[in-house]
């Protein structure tokens, strides 16, 4: 990460050094006055010397802007890197031609495969990548009581992450639970976080009253999981950030566009979860800031919120805006309603599709490669294995376009006139062979199976079918590719996508591994799958026990308002 060189700027600034580069003729946004400036913008060293430069500015190398717009480089304030399914340097390289400087991820997916190892494992994989990529330390590993995971986190190896310069905080806890219980290991991870003064997230769908200021109480200043905006109106009163999420699965930004109206001092944007067809085909920030452009909100607010509001809220000092002594990251646009990208600067280099083709992938240790990639071993199944444990058995209803769920009610079995199929959730890492099995309505399926490994956020094996002998069939490939997703139809492989490293991600470049995506998207809709639903992203997180109502985990069906199983 380059430093910032505090003489070199000032020396640039006055006049008696020469700029870098000089982006002569734009329209600069301002972030702290809310508006668009005419601009010179002197950079030095990676760094902003001056956003006012006189025409005259000496520099080795200018950039006639022509007028278009210069806009702080992007920041996604929430992500999981392994839900893209790509390895990071390729996020990094569909991601950075569409603006973006910068994400904060959670690796908490890794993390419940592999423990440390997951953590670092992410942390290697995104060494001196040309995006800055910053880390919020996983602090429900598991998730719950319930949850069979690949590895338990303690506070203590929390804690050891908290000195690193790129980690900033603890991870999204969603175990509010835990929280308003005052449960001794909750509270030491919190306290670590605290101790060097680090952030806090939140994850509490739903959560309000005493409740939500008891969570609020102990330390945790944001949530991304608000779906009105009532909730978040809430929230944000007893003064959390709120993080507007606008991904694959969850579109939570219509929604949530008054409260980003009337406070976006306190917004952040954030995709939590997205598909790298979608970042290729719609964008990554720049889609949300399009969208919210669309529904009314002022240009030079939605860039504002989607730059300079992730910095605040995670306290990055000398990012998010285009000022002296901030870094370098520019995006020039043509149209601000459009977000019509012609140019972006990181760290004042120009970033170009020949310039991408020679980024570097980061070296990996090789045992520790090793054992992140062979973590798919469940034990031998067979079709009894997928047998409903009582008759009737509890629906889980999905939800379209978000990750809540339902009460169904019961039935006794599949019934496909009624949407009715059958979900299973397999252990797989130590061979248990414990199975949760329970019926799903709102998915579609008319036949055949679709499986996965990425099953948040313990990431045991998910599979939904209307046959159990394809469940049996889907369940067994996904054991010879180490990990992935699969669609199967009579005994036949349809389309499927290897996911090795952790049953997470895979070592394909990105616009292949987007074909293959769509390739399964449109195979698991051909069998049936609803349109209005992500047929492997809304599967994925059936098996969460921390968002309500219902989830079926390893053990069986859990009903999150009871946080228990029923």
């Amino acid at each position: 990460m380059k430093r910032k060189n505090i003489k070199d700027c000032i020396e640039t600034a006055v006049g008696r050094k020469k700029a870098d580069l000089l982006i002569k003729n734009c329209m600069a946004l301002n972030v702290f006055t809310g508006e668009f400036e005419k601009s010179n913008i002197s950079v030095v060293n990676g760094y902003i010397a001056d956003s006012h430069a006189p025409d005259n500015a000496e520099a080795e190398a200018v950039e006639d802007a022509g007028g278009n717009y210069a806009v702080p480089g992007f920041i996604d304030g929430h992500i999981h890197l392994e839900s893209t399914f790509i390895s990071p340097s390729e996020f990094s390289k569909i991601t950075a031609l569409h603006g973006t400087s910068a994400i904060i991820t959670d690796p908490h997916e890794l993390a419940n495969v592999a423990g440390t190892d997951g953590i670092d494992y992410m942390l290697a994989a995104t060494e001196n990548l040309p995006i800055d990529i910053f880390f919020m330390i996983p602090s429900c590993v598991p998730a719950s009581y319930v949850d069979e995971t690949g590895a338990v986190l303690k506070h203590t190896e929390i804690k050891k992450y908290m000195k690193n310069e790129r980690v900033l905080g603890l991870a999204e806890m969603m175990n509010y639970p835990g929280v308003l219980s005052a449960d001794e290991e909750v509270l030491a991870k919190i306290s670590a976080a605290a101790e060097f003064d680090k952030k806090i997230d939140g994850h509490a769908p739903g959560l309000a009253g005493p409740q939500l200021s008891a969570y609020c109480a102990a330390g945790i200043s944001s949530d991304h999981e608000c779906t009105t905006s009532e909730e978040a109106f809430e929230k944000l009163r007893r003064g959390q950030w709120i993080m507007i999420r606008e991904g694959t699965a969850c579109k939570n930004l219509e929604a949530l566009i008054p409260v980003l109206n009337k406070y976006p001092g306190r917004c952040v944007f954030s995709c939590d979860d997205k598909h790298p067809s979608d970042i290729i085909e719609e964008g990554h920030i720049d889609h949300i800031i399009r969208r919210a452009i669309q529904f009314g909100i002022k240009p030079e607010t939605a860039y504002a919120v989607a730059s300079f509001g992730a910095a605040q809220r995670f306290g990055l000092k000398d990012t998010g805006a285009i000022a002296p002594g901030y870094k370098a990251d520019i995006v020039l646009i043509s149209n601000l309603q459009k977000v019509k990208i012609e140019k972006v600067y990181k760290g004042g280099e120009l970033i170009t599709s020949e310039s991408i083709s020679e980024w570097k992938t980061p070296v990996i240790d090789s045992a520790l490669s090793e054992r992140i990639t062979n973590t798919v071993n469940p034990a031998p199944l067979n079709e009894e294995s997928f047998a409903l444990k009582r008759t009737p058995e509890y629906i889980i209803q999905l939800t379209p376009w978000q990750i809540i769920t339902k009460n169904g009610g019961k039935a006794p079995g599949v019934d496909i006139s009624r949407d009715i199929i059958k979900l299973s959730v397999i252990e797989r890492f130590k061979a248990t062979g414990h199975i949760g099995t329970a019926l799903l309505s709102g998915y579609g399926l008319k036949r055949g199976a679709v499986a996965t490994t990425v099953a948040h956020d313990s990431h045991n094996i998910i599979v939904a079918g209307v046959s159990d002998s394809d469940m049996v069939a889907a369940v067994n490939r996904l054991k010879e590719l180490r990990g992935g997703m699969v669609v199967i139809d009579d005994g036949k492989i349809i389309s499927e996508l290897d996911l090795p490293v952790g049953g997470l991600m895979t070592f394909l470049p990105a616009y292949e591994t987007a074909e293959r995506i769509n390739n399964l998207r449109s195979a698991a809709h051909s069998l049936g799958v609803s349109n209005n639903i992500d047929p492997f992203m809304t599967l994925s997180f059936v098996s969460l026990p921390v968002i309500p109502s219902l989830r079926l985990t390893t053990l069986g069906v859990f009903d999150v308002n009871q946080f228990k199983l029923i």
